[in-house]
């Protein structure tokens, strides 16, 4: 299961986005793990949250994510949520066609591995691509 929260900056991602991490990690069995783009969620997120600022480790694509999400998965099996705040910034990406791509990897991902996905993103949801607007 995939889920897109999109809205300007400003709109409350993030702070949605927290509300659902927290929640996740005292209810699911599985780790939890949150990709954010920098270290900002460190104080906000319960302490059982796996935190990764994607800055540290130069994920900067489409590609380099997916590599990083499968090497997440490869190393843990026990992940049952990973949640990425602010994927455009992160890949430096559009919400275009390769945005839609990525998605329905994790969509093909989730359904393989039983991970669910939460991906927030810095775009009005009015752009968002047809393919897109599933995940919303």
């Amino acid at each position: 299961m995939v889920r897109a929260i999109m809205g300007e900056k400003g709109a409350g991602k993030t702070k949605k986005l927290i509300e659902l991490i927290n929640e996740a990690a005292s209810q699911e069995a599985g780790n939890v793990v949150c990709i954010e783009a920098k270290k900002s969620m460190t104080f906000d997120i319960h302490y059982h949250v796996r935190l990764i600022v994607a800055d540290e480790y130069e994920v900067a694509s489409y590609e380099a994510m997916r590599g990083f999400i499968s090497g997440l998965y490869a190393g843990n099996y026990d992940i049952s949520h990973i949640f990425i705040d602010n994927l455009l910034k992160i890949v430096r990406g559009k919400c275009d066609h390769e945005a839609e791509v990525f998605l329905d990897w994790l969509e093909k991902f989730s359904a393989t591995h039983g991970v669910r996905f939460t991906v927030a993103m810095s775009e009005d949801p009015s752009n968002a691509t047809d393919g897109m607007q599933k995940y919303l």
